[in-house]
């Protein structure tokens, strides 16, 4: 579970007072809004990124507000995955146990079942540089999961993918987080994105942040998308 409680936070002349956010354990949250209404920043608070200027994180029951990074047990995919150029596809996988001073034998072996689960090993020696959109983001999200996080932020994951693979990230995405059981909070501008992932959708505006209840959320995107009901059938 995600609980943010009366959370404020600025960034430069941005912000943000008074967030409430509420997504349930092992639910796949889509979290939409304009440009320019702090989706990111968000993000960023609750991995330990951005500071907060008043009110609580809870992740579960346990309060990480004052956290490092490090001590949250999150995963965190940026917009550009921020992979390393540098190395190639094992390491980037390797990067947070390394950092973390796991032994060989466990990072060995903690590798070898992420590049199954994401169907990557053909490509562990291969360096990031010369990877498809689609390749790049299932490195990124190996790295980010490479520690057994209870929590999975991603922002934007899939916005420069074609149709086809953004299909094909959505059944990984579904795939890896059932079988990993956590809770993931996902920021997005695309309603398909909302349409074949979401459990829970959080619309972010200035005013604060809107929660659309289950039973409502499919009237809800497909009013996004300018799609009336007779339409639909």
């Amino acid at each position: 579970m995600i609980h943010l409680t009366n959370v404020s936070l600025s960034a430069g002349s941005f912000s943000l007072k008074n967030v409430e956010l509420r997504v349930p354990f092992g639910h796949y949250a889509i979290l939409m809004g304009a440009t320019g209404t702090g989706k990111t920043t968000l993000l960023e608070a609750i991995a330990g990124l951005s500071p907060i200027t008043n009110g609580s994180i809870m992740l579960g029951d346990r309060e990480i507000t004052h956290l490092r990074p490090a001590e949250r047990n999150i995963g965190y995919v940026p917009q550009d995955g921020a992979l390393f150029n540098k190395m190639n596809v094992r390491d980037n996988l390797a990067f947070a146990l390394v950092a973390r001073g796991a032994k060989k034998e466990t990072i060995n072996k903690r590798v070898q079942d992420l590049a199954e689960m994401l169907g990557i090993r053909e490509l562990l020696h291969r360096g990031v540089r010369n990877l498809s959109g689609g390749e790049k983001q299932r490195v990124a999200l190996g790295r980010a999961l490479a520690a057994k996080p209870t929590i999975l932020l991603l922002d934007e994951p899939l916005s420069a993918l074609d149709e086809k693979t953004r299909n094909q990230m959505y059944l990984l995405l579904r795939k890896v987080q059932q079988d990993n059981s956590f809770t993931v909070l996902h920021v997005t501008h695309h309603l398909a994105d909302a349409r074949a992932l979401a459990d829970s959708l959080f619309h972010l505006s200035p005013e604060g942040i809107e929660q659309i209840p289950g039973e409502k959320l499919s009237a809800w995107i497909e009013k996004e998308a300018g799609v009336s009901p007779a339409s639909n059938g």
